[in-house]
């Protein structure tokens, strides 16, 4: 799977495809949510990946209630003493914010051979694309799929 990215991809998926920083430590989770809630003039997109991506940019208090819901959710069912769950592509002026689901993390950095699975949810301030539509799936699956009905 080719995770460059090229420029012929949309802003949003070039960014997907682009560096970003783990934050490791709790303190520093907290860190990030205040620095998204310091950044009102951006205009944050909360995608569900799996969803159908949003069209337009979460309200202050959809915002604020999403931070709010997804810190419990990975405080109680991603219980260690660390965070690691979760990457940024800047943690003093964030604008890309990569959530992964604490019981779907497979191998997140693909070190395992495997690509990694993509997030949970990604807070952005570029409008989402489909992303189950836009990466290629691991090419072992297609030739599954060809082999299937191709009958080589």
């Amino acid at each position: 799977m080719n995770s460059e990215p090229t420029e012929s991809d949309p802003l949003f998926l070039q960014a997907y495809r682009g560096s970003f920083i783990n934050i490791l430590r709790w303190p520093q989770l907290d860190a990030l949510w205040d620095a998204l809630r310091a950044r009102t003039e951006q205009h944050w997109y909360i995608y569900a990946v799996g969803e159908t991506p949003p069209s337009a940019p979460a309200t202050a208090q959809e915002l604020e209630r999403f931070l709010h819901e997804i810190d419990a959710l990975l405080r109680k069912e991603h219980d260690e003493d660390y965070c690691g769950i979760v990457y940024v592509d800047d943690r003093e002026r964030p604008s890309y914010v990569k959530i992964y689901d604490p019981n779907n993390l497979g191998s997140v950095c693909g070190s395992s051979g495997a690509p990694p699975p993509v997030p949970g949810w990604i807070v952005s301030v570029l409008p989402p694309v489909d992303l189950e539509h836009a990466l290629p799936r691991p090419g072992a699956r297609q030739r599954w799929w060809r082999r299937l009905f191709n009958n080589t």
